[in-house]
């Protein structure tokens, strides 16, 4: 289920005066795991554990999403599914998918992580 053409958040790194044009390149400059993992969810798709491993590098996501909606005053959907294991048995995961109705909140805490970084290696430097 990709989603179609979804606009990226203007402000994603402004202070590092990048202008970041595709889901893909904000993927690959996200300043954090848990900064992986919304992107993927905004702008991609959905994700089970066993994606999220493969695709953006989160072994614990079951994890990762309670702390996104906990710390950030996200929602999910959880949607259970079976998926195959690594002996190709068919074991119970949770789909988690980023609604509509929570991507104008998404863009701004993507927009305040990337912010932060820049904010701590211009601290660094």
């Amino acid at each position: 289920m990709k989603k179609a053409s979804l606009p990226i958040h203007a402000e994603a790194s402004p202070s590092q005066g990048q202008n970041i044009t595709s889901p893909a390149e904000l993927l690959r400059k996200a300043p954090s795991k848990i900064a992986r993992v919304l992107v993927y969810l905004r702008h991609i798709d959905t994700l089970n554990r066993f994606e999220a491993a493969r695709k953006v590098g989160d072994t614990c996501l079951n994890s990762t999403i309670p702390a996104l909606e906990s710390n950030h005053g996200l929602t999910f959907e959880h949607i259970p599914e079976k998926a195959a294991n690594h002996w190709g048995d068919p074991c119970g995961v949770t789909r988690y998918r980023l609604p509509a109705s929570q991507h104008e909140q998404a863009d701004k805490v993507i927009a305040m992580m990337f912010t932060r970084r820049a904010r701590a290696q211009k601290a660094a430097a």
